[in-house]
Parts: C-alpha cells; sequence; structure tokens
C-alpha cells in the first residue's frame, strides 16, 4: 500500500489542486494523509470536502504550529502503507507518478528510496534547471554535500527507512529535507526515475526558500558538523564533508563578519578546525588518513 503524505501551513487553495493530482494518479494511492501544522484558514473545510466526493481514504491530523520537519514525522508515524511518498502542498504529481514509481521499487526492491526529476514553475512559466540542480542516481553522498539533491515531492520510501535512520531533525526551521538525505545518502544508494513526474511551483514569498534565504547555510553548516560528530563514515566520505563544512563556513564566517556579526563569524571560521584536528590526530595514530582514502569519481556516477 502506498500512503501520500502531504503537510501544510496556510496554503488552502493551493491545497486542492495538490490533492486533485493524487486522485488523479492511474494508481491510487491507499491512504492519503494531509498534516494540518497549525492552520489558520479552511484547510480542514476543504480537505472535509475532498474526503466526501472521494473513495480514497483521506486522514486530516490537525496540530500546533512546529514547521515542516514536525508535520512530516507525524505523517510519517500515522501512515499505514509500506511504501510513502511525500507531496507539499503547493507541489503537484503527474498523473503517472505514483503508478511509475511503484513500479521501479517493486523492480527493484534492493533500493529503500527512489526519486524522480521536476518541472518547476516560476510565476507560472517553466524554469529551465541548472546542471547542478539535475537529481542523481546511485551513491549520492557526495551530490548532496553542497545542497539538497533529492526534492521532497518526488520521493518514495520505503518505511523501514526511517526506522534505520531516523526520522527529519524538527529543530531545524528548514534545510531539514537536506539533512536527512544527507544521513541516508551516506549509506543508501538512491534510485532515479529520470523523467519529470513532480510539479513543482516557486517564486513567492511564503515558501521556506524564500524565508530563510539569507541564512540557509547556517542550517546546513549545523548538519554538516552533526554528520561529521555522529555518523559513521569512511575516510573518503569524511574528507569531503569536511572541505564542504570549510567552504560554507568560510563564505557564512565571512558574510557574519561584514555585517558586523563578529562573534558569530569568527566562531564559524573557527569550527572545522576542530574536524581537521581530529583528521590529522587519527592520522598520526596510524589509522587510514582522510586524505588518503580518496574514490574515483567514477564511482559516483
Amino acid at each position: 500500500m502506498i500512503s501520500v503524505i502531504i503537510p501544510t501551513y496556510n496554503r488552502a487553495l493551493f491545497l486542492e489542486r495538490s490533492i486533485r493530482s493524487v486522485a488523479e494518479q492511474t494508481r491510487a494511492c491507499g491512504e492519503l494523509i494531509v498534516v494540518d501544522d497549525g492552520s489558520t484558514d479552511d484547510t480542514r473545510l476543504r480537505v472535509a470536502g475532498f474526503a466526501a466526493q472521494t473513495d480514497i481514504p483521506v486522514l486530516y491530523i490537525h496540530q500546533d504550529n512546529r514547521g515542516a520537519a514536525a508535520a512530516r514525522n507525524t505523517g510519517i508515524k500515522a501512515a499505514r502503507g509500506e511504501l510513502l511518498a511525500f507531496l507539499d502542498s503547493d507541489d503537484r504529481f503527474v498523473p503517472e507518478k505514483l503508478a511509475r514509481q511503484f513500479k521501479a521499487m517493486r523492480d527493484e526492491p534492493q533500493y529503500l528510496v527512489s526519486h524522480t526529476r521536476e518541472t518547476w514553475y516560476r510565476h507560472g512559466r517553466i524554469l529551465r534547471q541548472k546542471k547542478k540542480h539535475q537529481p542523481p542516481h546511485g551513491e549520492i553522498f557526495k551530490a548532496c554535500l553542497q545542497m539538497c539533491m533529492v526534492g521532497m515531492s518526488t520521493v518514495m520510501v520505503r518505511k523501514e527507512l526511517f526506522d534505520r535512520y531516523g526520522m527529519f531533525d524538527e529543530s531545524l526551521p528548514c534545510c531539514e529535507d537536506y539533512d536527512f538525505w544527507l544521513r541516508v545518502s551516506a549509506r543508501e544508494k538512491f534510485l532515479l526515475l529520470d523523467r519529470p513526474l513532480t510539479l513543482k511551483d516557486g517564486g513567492r514569498r511564503d515558501q521556506l526558500s524564500a524565508i530563510y534565504r539569507q541564512g540557509m547555510d547556517q542550517y546546513r553548516i549545523r548538519s554538516l558538523a552533526r554528520l561529521l560528530d555522529r555518523t559513521p563514515l569512511d575516510a573518503w566520505q569524511y574528507e569531503l564533508a569536511l572541505a564542504e563544512l570549510e567552504r560554507k563556513c568560510e563564505i557564512y564566517g565571512n558574510g557574519c563578519i561584514k555585517h558586523g556579526r563578529l562573534a558569530a563569524g569568527r566562531a564559524c571560521l573557527d569550527l572545522p578546525l576542530k574536524y581537521r584536528r581530529a583528521a590529522a590526530a587519527a592520522g598520526t595514530r596510524g589509522t587510514t588518513s582522510a586524505c588518503a582514502c580518496v574514490h574515483p569519481d567514477d564511482d559516483y556516477k
């Protein structure tokens, strides 16, 4: 069974369009879970109206406003399906999305997670994606370090993935997807369906990418530091993660200093030194040096 999880907050008008895209799937989901993260608009009434008109079981959950990560976690805990698909409340599925992804995961049972390409819209017009935004296949850890390479509205996962790697970090107001997929990609391969099966709208002020545009890297820095602290990485992964931490800390730390936040900037610039010293100490103890274990890029294609 496929459970589709839609977290939402004050997006009643967009939500109707998203829900309709689920109802129009060529392979019906087993349940639709709408997690209302404290909306003050008429989201509840609109979901109730849809539920009365469809054969799809609809579960509506209302909770106090706690953020996207908490809303997704609530949906995961409530889901009864073995396969979970996520849809942001301002995005849409193309009609064959669930059918194609279900078949791909049935045919490739070794994968715990699959994702697809997206078609991006901004103000109603298709936005051409840069090469760096193209989602990768297979071992994607290296690609995931710079930015989030897995669109939440594109994924279908086996529920056991969350038993292995935990849930989305509710302390992060944004970049919770970057944080989670980085943890997962250190151990799992990702199955890419190389076609745009999700339609994504952007360019609005209410989106997290716009709200946190100026300070988003501070949360990615936090995620990288915790990755180095808590996730078992091989020497090559550790070096890649540390190099990305150094790059982000230099940009963000210097930006803080430029805007008069001297203490925060210096702390950020000093942060990678802790991990660089740890890597050096590991080398002097006779363990494999992080710099000595470099995989060729072909391993990650």
